[in-house]
């Protein structure tokens, strides 16, 4: 039997100094699938692309010349992709077992779901508390300034953090630090809006494919998630984040 074809992608940009742990823990823990992994380099001054093309000749890099940003770069491999299942991957995740053929054999047996997206976890394990449920002002607020560790009633409803942890659910709002999609669904939905330069950009693919098709959380399988939640101390970042909100609720209207 002919293994299930798999693409994966990672777009980055001045990553030179961190990137190799995440493409070794790819290539090294996918083996049950032919996996073909892309990089789409935007525009780095660093020399990562080079770096990437001497140190992983089996990895296609496509480099960009200017950075167009998350959704846009992911974009570039659709004239390239050939696989069953198109996994969007950020640059600081790590893999401690075959994630990708777990995923690509559970979507296999449903040609509903469009797109699967497992449990993030720290380094150290932590469960990361990611959106399921779509954004409101109200939901969005509270993830920004709620403090301390403990989740309170919106978070925990925003997070749907009462589902259970052995079993897939629906959601309508996935984490771009890793999705899973059928590629023919990808396709069909010309990929990331790229009006979302970053941030947000996960949020509004996830409701699109939930309209169509199948969007579950897959707590059984887990990645790790460096994420270091740059965008609550750069300005610069903090800006862009706040613009894609704007642009997401201009879209889809304003929920309180």
């Amino acid at each position: 039997m002919d293994k299930i074809k798999v693409s994966g992608c990672i777009v980055t940009y001045n990553a030179k100094d961190k990137i190799a742990p995440t493409i070794d823990s790819l290539l090294e823990k996918t083996k049950g699938v032919d996996f073909t992994l892309y990089i789409v380099d935007n525009a780095s001054q660093d020399g990562t692309a080079q770096y990437i093309k001497e140190k992983y000749p089996q990895v296609v890099v496509i480099e960009s010349k200017v950075n167009s940003g998350f959704g846009a770069g992911h974009n570039k491999v659709l004239p390239f992709l050939e696989s069953d299942f198109h996994a969007v991957i950020n640059p600081d995740i790590l893999l401690e077992d075959d994630v990708i053929t777990e995923l690509s054999e559970y979507a296999s047996k449903d040609e509903s779901i469009g797109l699967l997206s497992p449990q993030i976890r720290f380094t150290d394990g932590r469960v990361q508390m990611l959106a399921k449920r779509n954004p409101t002002v109200r939901y969005l607020g509270n993830h920004w300034f709620h403090k301390g560790d403990e989740p309170n009633r919106l978070m925990t409803e925003y997070c749907m953090l009462d589902m259970p942890e052995d079993t897939p659910f629906e959601i309508t709002n996935a984490t771009g630090c890793f999705m899973f999609f059928r590629t023919e669904v990808f396709r069909e939905l010309g990929g990331f809006d790229e009006r979302f330069f970053m941030y947000l950009e996960d949020c509004d693919i996830a409701r699109r494919v939930s309209e169509k098709y199948k969007a579950l959380h897959y707590p059984m399988a887990t990645v790790y998630h460096l994420w270091e939640r740059e965008s609550k101390r750069n300005m610069k970042l903090l800006l862009i984040h706040i613009q894609s909100i704007v642009k997401y609720f201009l879209k889809w209207g304003i929920k309180f």
